[in-house]
């Protein structure tokens, strides 16, 4: 298959990169890799589509969102968040349908934070909820046979690590690209994978 893998330069990005190059041809596509893209920008997303050529499978590993106390989020924090993780994403599949072959598939990343918030969550919980929704409506839609999950990975151990927190309850990035490697080359589709 081939593959582009959007943030594959993240900490769970290379994980799964490394995972779906053992048997696949991936291209990884970031704001500073060789193939250039920035999903906060539609454009962005549109040249990327157009420079790459035909594809088997879309994963997306990018998404930022704003972590805040509620009353410290002002409108710019939730424009943010919904304009980069969850617009972002939903375009890449809105304007990838035409590059992606019969049967093809797209993988979306939401969070454990859509079902298990925490305090200074709410934009981030509100965008990881709202990719689930649509994964599970595009799914409906999406045209000849082609598949769209979304991957909700729990806390990544080495994002707890350089946050200062333990640990212990989080899952390897190589262990989460397991999940987004299922989606691929699995059957599911308006699945949230977790």
């Amino acid at each position: 298959m081939r593959i582009v893998v959007v943030g594959g330069t993240g900490t769970i990005g290379k994980a799964i990169v490394a995972a779906l190059s053992r048997e696949h041809e991936v291209l990884v596509a970031s704001r500073s890799s060789k193939v250039r893209v920035d999903i906060a920008d539609p454009d962005s997303i549109r040249s990327m589509y157009r420079g790459i050529g035909k594809l088997d499978a879309v994963v997306s590993a990018s998404g930022d969102a704003r972590f805040q106390p509620l009353e410290q989020l002002g409108d710019a924090d939730f424009e943010f968040s919904l304009r980069h993780k969850l617009m972002g994403q939903v375009n890449l599949v809105r304007y990838g349908l035409e590059s992606v072959r019969d049967r093809g598939s797209f993988t979306l990343t939401s969070g454990v934070l859509a079902r298990r918030p925490m305090p200074g969550s709410a934009a981030v919980s509100l965008v990881n909820a709202g990719l689930e929704g649509f994964a599970r409506a595009a799914a409906l839609e999406a045209p000849r046979g082609i598949r769209v999950n979304v991957v909700s990975p729990p806390w990544i151990t080495e994002t707890l690590r350089a946050l200062g927190m333990d640990p212990s309850h989080g899952m390897t990035a190589e262990a989460a690209s397991g999940l987004y490697v299922r989606s691929v080359t699995g059957t599911e589709s308006g699945a949230t994978i977790e």
